[in-house]
């Protein structure tokens, strides 16, 4: 399983490296991890084996699902790395039937 998420309006750096600034703006606007999962009952937990934030590895991140239909959501309640405050994050997959 792989996970990467990015906040909308993210800087675009002025040179192909970018600034000390620019490049901490960016990881602080983004997150990826990968690694294995298990499920259990209503939730998912991410067994997380490498990470954009050394931190989360070697961590389980846990998520809480729901199917509905052709929905499936993920949310979590995590401290946002930009700001530090705890948020409310939801991720929603509709399978398209043609």
């Amino acid at each position: 399983m792989q996970v990467m998420g990015a906040g909308s309006g993210r800087i675009l750096p002025l040179g192909s490296a970018g600034s000390v600034n620019e490049r901490a703006a960016l990881f602080d606007t983004m997150f990826a991890y990968a690694g294995t999962y298990s499920v259990e009952a209503d939730t998912v937990i991410h067994h997380v084996d490498i990470s954009w934030n050394e931190s989360w590895t070697a961590t389980d991140q846990v998520r809480f699902f729901k199917v509905s239909g052709n929905t499936l959501t993920l949310t979590t309640r995590l401290t946002d790395p930009a700001s530090g405050a705890e948020a409310h994050y939801a991720v929603v997959w509709e399978k398209i039937v043609t």
